[in-house]
């Protein structure tokens, strides 16, 4: 996928990022997006993975590492935002499938993880992205990531429109 961009631009925020994502603190994996072309459906997330994170208390204190579940999921957020931005902003993707995950490289504290999502397909009930996770410009994780939609009116709490 492109590494051709900016990375110290700022798309969006995480200001901006809480207000299209359901997530929060500790599940909100995006600080911040990077590059977002709608024309080619390429969107690229940055999490600063830092030592205060929770899941390293436990994955694993003397050698930390970040789990390939939550590089997983800092994925599908990425995915999340490409999506509200390609026009579905009453709709919230819901993971549905991963498949193609392949783990090569580990992401320990102090990393920056560069999260290249890709749509493959949308269509008015979900969708389907290929996406990389790379630190340095190598390639840490990747998957195809398949998305359901959920109207946003049925969530509870303050999600904001």
């Amino acid at each position: 996928m492109d590494d051709n961009f900016d990375k110290n631009s700022i798309v969006f925020d995480h200001h901006a990022i809480m207000k299209m994502l359901p997530h929060r603190y500790p599940f909100l994996l995006l600080d911040r997006i990077v590059h977002l072309d709608l024309e080619k459906g390429y969107i690229v997330g940055q999490k600063n993975v830092s030592m205060n994170e929770n899941f390293f208390n436990g994955h694993f204190p003397f050698a930390p590492i970040m789990p390939g579940v939550l590089i997983l999921e800092a994925l599908a957020q990425a995915g999340g935002i490409l999506i509200h931005e390609k026009g579905y902003h009453d709709k919230i993707a819901v993971l549905l499938s991963v498949n193609n995950a392949k783990f090569r490289k580990t992401v320990v504290p102090g990393d920056v993880l560069f999260l290249h999502v890709e749509g493959v397909h949308f269509t008015s009930r979900g969708g389907k992205v290929k996406a990389e996770a790379k630190v340095n410009g190598k390639l840490a994780a990747q998957a195809e990531i398949g998305f359901g939609f959920v109207d946003r009116s049925q969530l509870n709490g303050d999600v904001a429109k």
